[in-house]
């Protein structure tokens, strides 16, 4: 039950993802765009349906990644799925880009980040059911490490390489570090599918974008 249609545009590796949950069959088209995808979102997301033979009427719910990211990026996205949800009436999940990281991992303590630039990184901690057991925020990479919780044995994000040296000063060598990359289209459905059949969908008129620190939202990202 419950087919879902989902955007990621919130970095320059972005896609779209039907799921079809009765079935767990995903299909997925990535969408590499450092110039931004106002010029073609909504040609692929007619490509992937029409690939699929699916209409847009017969989508039970649409989803889209809703940050942090990219500023122009997180709005077209939302501003995408809520369109479609609104023209089709049907409900939409928006689905925070460090509980997508968590939904890849494999341990019961989940450490996820995500580059704020400015120095600082957006972090956030899951358990294995990607119930949020460390509320997300931002802060410098260092100050993230000294506050996590007892029991984190596994990190997640889009470029870790860039925190070897502080993972290992910091007591976190041995844990183990999970590189993202691609396309979170895919893992945005899925659990856009399940927050759907739990009732958790919700009116388009109420999805918001997910800054983690709003009032800095265009200085920390400077949009293509």
């Amino acid at each position: 039950m419950g087919l879902i249609l989902a955007l990621d545009t919130t970095s320059e590796l972005g896609g779209v993802a039907l799921y079809d949950g009765g079935r767990d069959a995903l299909s997925e088209t990535p969408i590499h765009s450092p110039e931004g995808f106002g010029h073609i979102l909504f040609d692929r997301i007619a490509q992937l349906l029409d690939r699929e033979g699916v209409g847009v009427e017969q989508i039970d719910c649409f989803a889209a990644a809703s940050g942090p990211g990219s500023f122009t990026g997180v709005r077209l996205g939302l501003t995408a799925a809520k369109g479609l949800a609104e023209a089709a009436s049907r409900p939409v999940v928006a689905v925070s880009n460090l509980r997508v990281l968590a939904s890849l991992g494999t341990s019961d303590l989940r450490a996820t980040v995500l580059d704020a630039r400015r120095g600082e990184v957006f972090g956030a901690v899951y358990d294995a059911g990607l119930t949020e057991v460390q509320k997300e925020r931002v802060l410098t990479f260092t100050a993230w490490l000294a506050g996590l919780p007892a029991g984190v044995s596994e990190f997640i994000g889009t470029n870790m390489a860039v925190f070897s040296n502080a993972l290992d000063a910091g007591g976190f060598g041995g844990v183990r570090v999970i590189e993202v990359r691609g396309t979170l289209a895919g893992a945005v459905a899925r659990i856009a599918h399940h927050d759907f059949v739990q009732g958790r969908a919700v009116d388009p008129v109420a999805v918001d974008a997910n800054y983690v620190r709003r009032s800095d939202a265009e200085l920390l990202w400077t949009d293509r």
